[in-house]
């Protein structure tokens, strides 16, 4: 049975962060996915597991209004790039200096955020994203709020029914998260030139929900692409994400 740290700390502003931890060795940062866990993303399915019997320290946090962290109902908690912020405020706390980062979903917009606002991680991951996922974010936004106010009247079948039930199972406190989907920030494909450093770009097969994982690859100066079973919802539970996060980080 895995043995998983937990660990509270404050940020600048005050809000309660958590951080879970497996694993001794060099450092990496994992980011999970909106409205999940860093339990959900990463420890349930083994990802954190391989990595760790791999020979790394995976610091897993919830990012603010998710899992275990404090979920705030005040505006100013949420400034533009806030989970960015976060990071860097994270890398900070535990002193780091040489790690990896990486994410899926939203957590792969927020590294690529922390990036462009100043942390150098030796190696990044950017799971379940595509080039259009970064540069339109307005167009997944207004489809997430419209999840949150359809959340007791949407329909079996309709556009935002899967994202209202993983919403139900992960307890989201859809007031937090209106706050928090407004405070994500687009990104500029042409900024992508300055995240020099090895990334591996790994996605579901059948995940389109954040655009072309293949062209954000190319759109990178030192991408690999790596496609392994599923489609959005479904490729986080698949052993070859963790696999393939292993093959990378031991390259």
């Amino acid at each position: 049975m895995i043995d998983v740290r937990h660990t509270d700390y404050h940020s600048s502003d005050g809000v309660r962060l958590r951080v879970a931890e497996v694993g001794r060795g060099r450092p990496v940062i994992l980011l999970h996915g909106l409205f999940s866990s860093a339990h959900m993303n990463w420890i349930k399915y083994g990802h954190a597991a391989q990595i760790a019997d791999a020979g790394f320290r995976v610091i897993m946090p919830d990012l603010r209004a998710h899992g275990h962290s404090e979920a705030l109902h005040d505006p100013a908690a949420y400034p533009a790039d806030i989970l960015a912020r976060d990071v860097l405020e994270l890398i900070a706390h535990l002193n780091l200096s040489d790690y990896d980062l990486g994410g899926f979903s939203l957590g792969a917009r927020t590294t690529v955020r922390a990036i462009l606002n100043g942390i150098t991680p030796r190696r990044v991951i950017l799971a379940g994203m595509g080039l259009e996922g970064l540069a339109g974010w307005a167009k997944r936004r207004d489809f997430f709020l419209s999840a949150i106010d359809r959340f007791t009247d949407a329909k079996h079948g309709e556009a935002e029914w899967m994202a209202i039930q993983f919403m139900k199972t992960m307890k989201v406190d859809r007031d937090a998260a209106r706050l928090l989907l407004a405070s994500m920030v687009d990104t500029d494909p042409a900024a992508l030139d300055a995240i020099t450093q090895p990334t591996l770009v790994v996605c579901g097969a059948k995940d389109q929900d954040n655009g072309s994982a293949p062209r954000l690859a190319e759109a990178l100066p030192d991408a690999r692409y790596v496609e392994i079973p599923g489609t959005h919802m479904s490729s986080v539970t698949e052993k070859a994400l963790g696999q393939a996060m292993v093959d990378f980080l031991r390259a």
